[in-house]
């Protein structure tokens, strides 16, 4: 069985990094990269989609990212126990009409003994934002360690 440190149960330090290492991933827009994170039968809401297993996710991200173009994610620790960690988060992302948008949200996983997500529960809203008002400006990719996050912006 493929693993995916850090494992549960999960501390501070390893609920952290897990939640970092999940925003890489997510900023790459690499949808085969991401969808390996999770479980063959992993179950998600996010908005009113309800993708089933990891091929259903790796077709929600390759729509996702055809249409949220430029985006940038940071996500934040909320909580954590054993094998679950919440996490809010912050993304911005324009449309093809070129309208910035900044997206807040929430989210629930629970993980399997092999660090594996298998329950990803998302809770969505965007707000329309103009282009001067953006706050993520990182080259796309990784956001850099030294670029504030969420509690620093004020998010």
């Amino acid at each position: 069985m493929q693993q995916r440190p850090p494992l549960p149960p999960f501390d501070l330090a390893s609920a952290t990094q897990k939640v970092r290492l999940a925003e890489d991933a997510w900023n790459s827009r690499d949808p085969e990269r991401v969808a390996l994170v999770y479980t063959e039968d992993t179950q998600w809401r996010n908005r009113a989609e309800f993708p089933r297993g990891r091929a259903e996710v790796r077709e929600f991200l390759e729509r996702k990212w055809a249409r949220e173009l430029d985006y940038r994610l940071i996500k934040g620790l909320w909580a954590f126990s054993d094998q679950r960690i919440a996490v809010r988060f912050a993304y911005e992302w324009h449309d093809d009409s070129g309208q910035w948008f900044r997206s807040y949200g929430n989210e629930n996983w629970a993980f399997n003994e092999h660090g594996l997500m298998q329950w990803r529960f998302a809770s969505i809203n965007d707000l329309p934002i103009t282009e001067e008002s953006r706050l993520f400006h990182w080259p796309l990719g990784r956001r850099p360690d030294d670029h504030p996050g969420l509690d620093e912006l004020g998010l």
